[in-house]
């Protein structure tokens, strides 16, 4: 019987990682997200976080002004992380304990440099 290798982070990632920065609105990471067909972005700094699609929705049902809120208001952090070297089963059992949707990927170096997200494993396991 063939044994199949394992798929890793590193093979269905989405690069390259998506960005915006703190201080800019919601209403720009909507439109980045829109026009970038993705429903999260990577917040880099020092509180490194992500904003999602869901987030933006959060906080205009909430009456917030998407052109008022910053991206550093709305977003989600820290972030759980995952490796490109880790195995893309790893990642599907992160995001079903942690409840989330995408994990943003670190390489060797701890440096961010993709995202997986929910889509890709399901791209992956179907």
């Amino acid at each position: 019987m063939a044994t199949t290798d394992p798929i890793l982070v590193a093979d269905v990632m989405s690069t390259p990682l998506e960005t915006i920065p703190e201080h800019a609105t919601l209403r720009e990471a909507a439109t980045r997200m829109r026009d970038s067909d993705i429903n999260a972005l990577f917040v880099p700094g020092v509180s490194a976080g992500i904003v999602t699609t869901t987030d933006v929705v959060e906080a205009v049902a909430d009456g917030s002004d998407p052109d008022e809120v910053t991206v550093g208001e709305a977003m989600t952090a820290p972030v759980e992380r995952i490796t490109t070297a880790e195995e893309l089963t790893q990642a599907a059992a992160m995001m079903t304990n942690f409840g989330i949707k995408h994990l943003p990927v670190v390489d060797g170096d701890g440096d961010y440099v993709g995202m997986v997200s929910t889509t890709d494993l399901a791209t992956q396991f179907d």
